[in-house]
């Protein structure tokens, strides 16, 4: 089926119904490796024995965390304290009487088919024409002129309710921008199109999420009390199934000036209006249009706790505001460990700053520090995912999913001589690498060949043989870590790794680089051969790497 709009044929039959909250639709991970669906209610009841959820892609597994986090927060008005908090975690089991009376109350909403609320979606939601168009608008995996790896060559021609309740929280959270179907009564339609407002607001995220032993861990880790300074909601703070249903337009000003109230409001924030068309059988169709803009610039540093920030002056001038910061995007050529510093240490101390790390760890951080953690050598996961858009926006080119496995002492103020070191391993690969790609460019040189791309070759070869190492190593730190030891141990492995590297850089550089030839240097000639650029890599690699120099003799 192609995105052309095609005509309304209503659907024969008794309204269907698919109601969330008791119907299987969540996929999720067993320790035993199996995987199976569930509901709202079933997710909740069995998340200490679950690993974690599973997305048809990884950013539709964050956007529906994002869901039961909105869910939990709201089921337990709060936690409004560290306190609070503290009593969930303790449990064995989540507050599952409590959220199963909420689910109840609020049952009509999370009806996926409902003929005035159905979830996610605006009630009879139309074009001037009674258009709709395929489902490939709503499925992201869905190819973009390149139909040779993927499972949707033909596109999405019709989802069983289950998928497309995912799908559609996912576009919630992750959709594109570009030109879209024009609703009806939207005063933003222009000749029936509705124009690019921007992609969905999780997709302007370098999403982070903290994961641990099981779903249950992992959803109270994510859980930012009320309270906690860094992250500010007020008294209206609701989920979107909580607000009045919302029609085919924004909502309108004076209501837009004071939202999102909070994370409830914020992780379930309707950035589209939509209506599915469907049958007894399922979904064949969607119309998917603009919903409510949000953007990154209005302190939404005090608001979303699911991502990192960095300053942006540029943003500042555009907008005359003193302080902006913006989500910092995942780079998808970069490693996590290699942007390690603004993942555990924060960088915000009552001043204007560059970044601001993600609050949800640093909320882990907080309740370490302050004792509401106990578990200092508990291992924990810093997930990271994040859509990168193409295109002006339109399409969605590469989706990041990368992880660092740390122990909550990391995290700790309390092991702050452990944390730094851990910085200072990744400051350590970096200088390292750029030895490498110093050695390849000087043999590159002294074998008359272009610089450039050997230098570039090598450095990514560095960080690629670099990788498992240093994840290893991180994840082996723990509160009785000797932090100077762990360091040392870390610059013997570096120095291992790159030499070897060097070495065989150096023994593939040919007989004309060993012979070498007259480079120009500044003021005066250079001769450069492969002994010389490979001494001088040795001497540079010795002097960073001060903890792997022999210990002196008497």
């Amino acid at each position: 089926m192609s995105n052309d709009l095609l005509t309304e044929s209503p659907p024969p039959g008794q309204q269907p119904e698919f109601d969330l909250t008791t119907r299987p639709w969540i996929r999720v991970l067993r320790p035993n490796g199996t995987e199976d669906e569930l509901s709202l209610r079933q997710v909740f009841h069995q998340a200490p024995h679950l690993v974690r959820l599973v997305g048809d892609l990884p950013t539709q597994e964050f956007a529906l965390i994002r869901l039961l986090l909105a869910i939990l927060h709201d089921a337990v008005d709060g936690p409004e304290s560290a306190e609070d908090w503290h009593e969930l975690w303790e449990a064995d089991t989540l507050p599952c009487e409590r959220i199963d009376d909420y689910l109840d109350r609020h049952r009509e909403r999370f009806d996926l088919l409902h003929p005035q609320t159905p979830f996610f979606q605006v009630a009879k939601l139309h074009t001037s024409k009674n258009e709709y168009s395929s489902l490939d608008r709503l499925v992201a995996d869905v190819p973009n002129g390149n139909r040779f790896f993927t499972m949707r060559a033909h596109g999405a021609q019709r989802l069983d309710f289950a998928e497309a309740a995912r799908w559609l929280v996912h576009a919630q959270a992750f959709d594109t921008s570009g030109i879209k179907s024009g609703a009806a009564g939207d005063d933003r339609v222009k000749g029936g199109k509705g124009y690019p407002q921007g992609v969905a607001w999780a997709g302007n995220l370098g999403g982070v999420m903290v994961q641990a032993a099981n779903l249950r861990e992992s959803l109270l880790l994510n859980l930012v009390a009320t309270e906690y300074d860094h992250i500010r909601a007020d008294d209206a703070d609701a989920p979107a199934w909580r607000h009045a249903p919302v029609g085919p337009g924004p909502l309108k000003p004076v209501e837009a000036a004071y939202r999102p109230h909070g994370v409830r409001d914020l992780y379930t924030w309707q950035s589209r209006r939509v209506r599915l068309h469907f049958d007894a059988e399922g979904a064949y169709g969607v119309l998917l249009s603009y919903g409510d803009p949000l953007t990154p610039h209005e302190h939404r540093h005090r608001q979303e706790p699911m991502t990192g920030w960095r300053r942006s002056q540029a943003q500042e001038k555009k907008h005359k505001m003193p302080l902006v910061y913006m989500p910092r995007e995942h780079d998808p050529t970069r490693s996590a460990w290699r942007g390690l510093a603004s993942l555990i240490t924060d960088r915000v101390r009552g001043k204007a700053d560059d970044f601001v790390r993600p609050r949800v760890v640093d909320w882990v951080a907080w309740l370490a520090t302050e004792g509401f953690l106990e578990e200092k050598d508990k291992r924990v996961r810093a997930r990271l995912i994040g859509a990168r858009y193409g295109t002006q926006q339109s399409v969605i080119d590469e989706v990041v999913d990368d992880d660092m496995n740390m122990a909550v002492a990391l995290l700790d103020d309390h092991h702050e001589g452990l944390r730094q070191q851990a910085i200072n391993a990744v400051d350590d690969a970096h200088r390292a690498v750029e030895i490498l790609g110093t050695l390849a460019h000087d043999l590159a040189r002294a074998a008359g060949t272009e610089p450039g791309p050997r230098r570039d070759a090598a450095r990514d070869r560095g960080y690629g043989q670099l990788d498992a190492p240093y994840r290893r190593w991180v994840g082996s730190l723990d509160s009785a870590t000797d932090p100077d030891q762990a360091r040392a141990e870390w610059q013997r492995t570096l120095r291992d790794q790159i030499r070897r590297i060097g070495d065989e850089l150096a023994d593939a550089a040919g007989p004309s680089a060993w012979e070498g030839r007259v480079i120009e240097a500044g003021a005066a000639d250079l001769w450069l051969s492969t002994p010389q650029a490979k001494s001088r890599f040795q001497r540079e690699l010795a002097r960073l790497l001060p903890y792997t120099a022999p210990a002196p003799t008497n």
